[in-house]
């Protein structure tokens, strides 16, 4: 009886010849290429977290801009009030970001539409009577939201963590009990895996990783870290890096940074699997990783940068370590690994192309400026941008080759994004989207 109704509804109580079965069937299959495509388009308009959808600074393969100023390929700009170093995420239409006050007491995140730039939300999250001191260099908005389907997941390190639902804006969670002297300011940002927000605390005081519920902000593990640090001065004990997540030999891995150390936990229950020792401390940049090799950085100032084999148990630094590079290694911009070869932009303005597999240097070139923003792969080329507002566009590859060199108003410190050919870039004070398909 149920079906007979069904096909009454389908076809109107007329009798279901063959004719009437190709329709359906034609239907359905334009209904279902309308679902892939749809799901197509969707997974290739993301921007997700800190370094993008695939974690290592990797955009689409479609068209970006390569040349750019202030009134060419610009299809929309909006200044920002505040001081944030944090990078837009993107979902559907929609790009969120985060500032403070550069005295640290108020906190603010923003929604624009991706379409125009036109802001539609501006709203205060915390506030804080007496913030700690930060570095010059940093800001206490610096740790970039991570989004997905119906929430966005706000933090500001010690200073607040908020999940607001991106339809209502109506804030659903927060925690401000999770105690850590960033001593610098925050910077690490947070992940997301299967039901948990992933965070880590690393200041003058404290030094735990943590996650919590997606759902409700409650507490699933908290892991303190067991590092010799090998002094009592907290300011060796702080960093600023984020996590990853990689799958290994048929499990998954939390591959987490931290001063004088990388532990790999298991990322649903906080379990330490295996952990690499250096003597670098306040490392800020996140790993990478390909073909079981994970890499790391071992922190500020003079920096190291390993590779490592994953599949280890235990203390791995004297077994799994494949190589250390020690020339031009960045302390604040994060690598892109492309085609067995890791491309560095130093913090202070050079460029370098590194073997995967064996750590040596294949070239170096020189940039100019100051860089703390991470560099990404869109397009099939490289894009970098310096804290003196340059741009610079140029091609992987054996040798260097620059494609453009641009200017904007504003320089960079936060990291760009970048979803089906636009760009989309956050300077010291505005926020653009930048396309070859300029806004007319």
């Amino acid at each position: 009886m149920q079906q007979k109704l069904l096909e009454s509804r389908l076809i109107g109580d007329r009798p279901l010849t063959a004719h009437w079965v190709w329709q359906l069937v034609v239907i359905a299959g334009l209904i279902g290429l309308f679902v892939t495509a749809s799901q197509t388009a969707h997974a290739a308009g993301e921007w997700p977290e800190f370094r993008g959808p695939t974690a290592n600074g990797y955009a689409g393969t479609e068209h970006f801009a390569t040349t750019w100023e202030e009134t060419t390929n610009i299809r929309w700009k909006v200044p920002l009030h505040g001081r944030g170093w944090s990078s837009p995420v993107i979902w559907d239409n929609q790009v969120w970001l985060t500032t403070a006050t550069p005295d640290g007491h108020e906190f603010f995140f923003f929604f624009f539409d991706r379409a125009t730039g036109k802001t539609l939300f501006d709203k205060q999250l915390f506030t804080c009577a007496e913030p700690s001191e930060i570095h010059v260099t940093n800001s206490y908005a610096s740790c970039t939201p991570a989004i997905e389907a119906g929430r966005v997941y706000l933090h500001f390190g010690s200073y607040g963590t908020a999940c607001v639902d991106t339809a209502t804006f109506k804030t659903l969670w927060e925690r401000t009990d999770l105690p850590c002297e960033h001593f610098r300011g925050p910077g690490s940002s947070p992940i997301l895996y299967q039901g948990l927000v992933i965070l880590h605390y690393d200041g003058f005081d404290y030094q735990y990783a943590i996650a919590l519920d997606k759902k409700t902000g409650e507490t699933v593990w908290k892991v303190d870290r067991t590092v010799d640090y090998g002094t009592d001065d907290g300011d060796i004990k702080k960093a600023f890096s984020t996590p990853l997540i990689v799958q290994h030999a048929g499990r998954d891995e939390l591959i987490s940074p931290t001063s004088k150390a990388t532990i790999s936990y298991d990322p649903a229950t906080g379990r330490e699997l295996w952990r690499v020792r250096y003597e670098g401390f306040s490392v800020a940049t996140r790993p990478i990783t390909a073909n079981g090799i994970v890499y790391l950085n071992s922190g500020f100032g003079r920096a190291d940068l390993f590779g490592v084999a994953l599949g280890g148990e235990g203390d791995i630094t004297t077994s799994h370590v494949k190589w250390k590079a020690t020339k031009s290694i960045s302390s604040k911009p994060s690598h892109l690994l492309i085609d067995d070869k890791i491309y560095v932009t130093h913090d202070s303005g050079t460029a370098s192309c590194i073997a995967a597999k064996t750590g040596e240097t294949i070239w170096q070139q020189r940039l100019g400026g100051d860089f703390s923003a991470s560099p990404i792969y869109a397009g099939g080329l490289i894009y970098c941008f310096n804290e003196q507002g340059k741009g610079f566009v140029f091609k992987p590859g054996e040798k260097f080759e620059k494609v453009a060199e641009n200017e904007l108003a504003d320089g960079c410190m936060a990291s760009p994004a970048a979803v089906n050919g636009e760009l989309f870039v956050r300077t010291k004070s505005a926020l653009y989207c930048i396309s070859a398909a300029e806004a007319k």
